[in-house]
């Protein structure tokens, strides 16, 4: 039962957000701004036709609609609107530090310079009083010539990146199917991301671990079907970044009830709470922290640990870190 103070503490915590695809925070009402901005038609008649549209049976029907809102991102300002627009939503949210995913394989399909992808969102990034860093994904629905084409093509924007992650159509396109790739990248020293283990098998996650050498899990709530493979997550400390909201809206788990992060936790996995692709899933990060306290037996000293694994997972400096560990410390010891 999520009471009051329990509910203050979730929102009011400080956090980081490490999975979160910008183009999933373009919300319906912006999604039809930037038409009318850009001359592009839309197949849904109105804000609230959209809404409707947004009842995913799974990972691909939603993948379908999300390509097809991201069709009115046409110039930098409008890339920067929409991450501008996540940015005051993270902020409001008490977070602190966010690695947003971007997916350049999505516009530069449709005519979108590469440049103007990032010089939107990294600009966007810089005008913000959250901290944050971008990550590049390659869609693992296309292949792995494409996803190197991308990489070579971001190499002049070097310094607006942080790392490389693996997202899209999961089930199908195993991580290996990325080798070489992810292996470019680490010699470039970015560092590196997979989804894996949403949809697909636990081996998923072991062969990014071992094939991509990823040092965080995107998703990863599949990993509790294999036991050995829980004890080497939590042996390596290898974090993994849940999305319950997502996850319940793209029949992962049938209800919040039903979802795995008490688990996750009760295992000594160094899970985290994200929010994915907000707009479609039905909520910002304080929202799927919200809905999971809701329906599970989660307490303020999970919310704690939660809160300390998010930064603990974060891709920065060390003082950095225990400046917002401290935060986070701070915090509780005035929430008893």
């Amino acid at each position: 039962m999520l009471t009051e103070p329990l509910r203050h503490v979730l929102q009011a915590m400080p956090k980081a957000e490490l999975h979160i695809h910008i183009e999933g925070s373009l919300e319906p009402e912006l999604i039809f701004e930037l038409a009318q901005r850009n001359g592009v038609s839309l197949p849904y008649a109105s804000v609230e036709a959209l809404r409707q549209a947004y009842a995913f049976t799974d990972l691909q029907s939603f993948l379908d609609i999300y390509y097809a809102g991201a069709s009115v991102l046409l110039t930098a300002q409008d890339f920067y609107d929409m991450t501008a627009a996540y940015l005051a939503r993270a902020a409001a949210d008490n977070v602190r530090h966010t690695e947003i995913f971007f997916d350049p394989q999505t516009h530069t399909a449709r005519g979108v310079p590469f440049a103007t992808v990032i010089d939107g969102i990294w600009r966007a990034c810089q005008d913000s009083p959250v901290s944050a860093s971008l990550i590049m994904c390659f869609l693992r629905h296309l292949s792995e010539d494409e996803a190197i084409a991308t990489l070579e093509e971001a190499l002049p924007y070097r310094d607006k990146f942080i790392g490389v992650g693996l997202d899209s159509s999961e089930v199908g396109h195993p991580p290996e199917k990325f080798a070489r790739v992810f292996e470019r990248a680490r010699q470039l020293g970015l560092h590196l991301v997979a989804h894996a283990g949403e949809e697909g098998p636990p081996a998923y996650i072991e062969s990014a671990l071992d094939v991509l050498k990823v040092e965080r899990i995107d998703h990863g709530v599949r990993c509790l079907d294999d036991p050995a493979l829980v004890q080497r997550l939590v042996r390596e400390r290898m974090a993994l970044t849940v999305c319950p909201l997502s996850n319940i809206k793209l029949r992962v788990y049938d209800d919040m009830g039903r979802h795995s992060l008490r688990a996750m936790l009760d295992a000594g996995l160094a899970a985290t709470v994200n929010s994915d692709d907000p707009a479609y899933f039905g909520g910002y990060v304080n929202a799927n922290y919200l809905a999971a306290f809701e329906a599970l037996p989660l307490d303020a000293g999970h919310a704690r640990q939660l809160a300390r694994n998010s930064f603990e997972a974060a891709f920065i400096e060390p003082e950095q870190k225990r400046a917002f560990l401290a935060e986070v410390d701070a915090f509780f010891e005035s929430h008893p």
